[in-house]
C-alpha cells in the first residue's frame, strides 16, 4: 500500500470518527451515483447513505481546477440524523489539509457557538456549499456552485434536519438565491426544502468583527427556542 493510499485511508477514518458516521462498512460494490429516488433514500439508514454519497463526492472531478489543486474533499461531519445543520461557504486551508469542516480558528469559534446553545459538534451536522477549497480561498464561481449544489441538497435530503443555519453572506445568498447582504437576511426564518433556515454571520467574520458576536448570539437563541418548540 502506497503512502498516498495510507494517507487517504487515515483521512477517511478520521472523518468517520469526527462525523458520527461510525458504521464503516466494507465496499461490497461500487458506490452508486447521487441519483437515488426519494423512496429508496427514505428506506435506508442515513449513516450508510451518507457514507455512500461521500464515496461519490470523493471521486468528483467536475471542477477541474478544484480537483487538481485540492488535498482533500471536505464532505462534512456530524450526526447523520441531526436536527440542525450548519452550512458554510467552502473549505479553507486547514480544512483542505485535514479533510474536515471548520477546524481552524473559525472552526474553534463555531464549536463555542454551538456549545453556547447546549449542543455539540457531534449532535449537529456541519458542511459547506463547496466540498473542495477554491485556490487562495477565493469566492466560488457560479459553475462550481452548480456542480456542487446537488451534493449539498442530497446531504440535506438524507439528514432531513428540522433547521439549517447558513453561515455568512455567501452560504446565505447561495441557498436563498438572493443578493441581499447578510445584515438583511439574518435573524429571520425561511422555509427551505422542508426545514426552517436561518442566516447568521460567518465565524471568520466574527473573528475580525467581534462586536457582532452579540447579534450572532441573538440568532443562536432563536435557533434554541425553535428547536425546543419542535422537540
Amino acid at each position: 500500500m502506497t503512502q498516498q493510499t495510507l494517507k487517504q485511508v487515515e483521512q477517511y477514518l478520521e472523518m468517520m470518527k469526527g462525523s458520527g458516521l461510525d458504521l464503516v462498512h466494507r465496499a461490497e460494490r461500487e458506490f452508486n451515483t447521487v441519483s437515488k429516488s426519494s423512496v429508496e433514500l427514505q428506506n435506508r439508514n442515513p449513516k450508510n447513505a451518507l457514507i455512500e454519497l461521500r464515496g461519490t463526492v470523493l471521486k468528483c472531478t467536475k471542477c477541474t481546477q478544484l480537483a487538481t489543486a485540492r488535498k482533500s474533499v471536505v464532505f462534512g461531519s456530524g450526526n447523520a440524523s441531526a436536527k440542525l445543520v450548519f452550512v458554510g461557504e467552502a473549505p479553507g486551508y486547514e480544512e483542505d489539509i485535514q479533510g474536515l469542516p471548520f477546524v481552524g480558528r473559525a472552526g474553534q469559534l463555531l464549536t463555542k457557538i454551538i456549545e453556547s446553545i447546549g449542543l455539540s459538534r457531534q449532535s449537529v451536522f456541519i458542511c459547506n456549499v463547496l466540498k473542495c477549497r477554491p485556490p487562495g480561498n477565493r469566492n466560488p464561481s457560479p459553475d462550481e456552485i452548480a456542480n456542487c449544489e446537488p451534493y449539498l441538497f442530497k446531504q440535506l435530503e438524507l439528514i432531513q434536519p428540522k433547521m439549517i443555519c447558513a453561515l455568512g453572506t455567501f452560504a446565505a445568498q447561495t441557498l436563498l438565491k438572493t443578493t441581499t447582504p447578510i445584515s438583511g437576511l439574518r435573524g429571520k426564518f425561511y422555509d427551505f426544502r422542508g426545514a426552517q433556515l436561518i442566516c447568521t454571520f460567518h465565524p471568520a467574520y466574527l473573528l475580525r468583527n467581534p462586536e457582532d458576536k452579540r447579534k450572532t448570539w441573538e440568532d443562536m437563541k432563536k435557533i434554541r427556542s425553535e428547536l425546543d418548540r419542535i422537540e
